[in-house]
């Protein structure tokens, strides 16, 4: 932001606390190359209302896609980011607490870590909330739309946010993104 200020040629924040804009692009652009399209996709987010799932509810609308959120109560998206949700009513989306009702139908889902960078001093009261829960997992999976893909930012925390059966299963998406 600072170097915004200075700069005479176009400077891109790629990560911030609010989003993550190089990921999201690079998330939708690995899931048009999988599935040919975009628009009509339904795409969920497990976890922690972060950066990620800010990104994720911005992009995936502004493309066409279906967005659903599951993350715990205290852990929502910022609310800017739910207002512009709720700003259009070609908007499909929705914020639930049931990972597995958030997962059903989706064409694609995607993960983060439970404590993200510069969030390590709260590791252990995030994974009280979350554990258990909001995990991808081959139960939340089953709900799923046939040929679901799995999108993770990385790095991945095993058996944490997502089952290593699951990661394995789906790594070439994963690297491919």
């Amino acid at each position: 932001e600072k170097l915004v200020k200075h700069a005479t040629v176009p400077v891109i924040n790629g990560l911030t606390d609010m989003y993550h804009p190089c990921q999201v692009l690079a998330d939708l652009m690995t899931i048009r190359e999988h599935k040919a399209v975009l628009s009509g996709l339904k795409m969920c987010f497990i976890g922690d209302g972060n950066n990620m799932a800010n990104s994720i509810i911005v992009g995936g609308l502004k493309v066409g896609m279906e967005v659903s959120i599951a993350c715990p109560e205290g852990y929502e998206p910022a609310q800017e980011v739910l207002d512009f949700a709720a700003s259009d009513p070609k908007h499909k989306f929705t914020l639930c607490r049931d990972p597995k009702e958030a997962a059903k139908g989706a064409d694609v889902v995607v993960t983060d870590v439970w404590a993200s960078m510069g969030q390590e001093g709260e590791k252990e009261q995030r994974e009280k909330a979350f554990a258990g829960i909001y995990q991808v997992n081959a139960e939340l999976m089953s709900v799923t739309n046939p040929g679901c893909m799995v999108q993770h930012c990385l790095p991945a925390h095993r058996e944490e946010e997502i089952t290593a059966e699951v990661f394995e299963a789906h790594a070439d998406e994963i690297f491919d993104e």
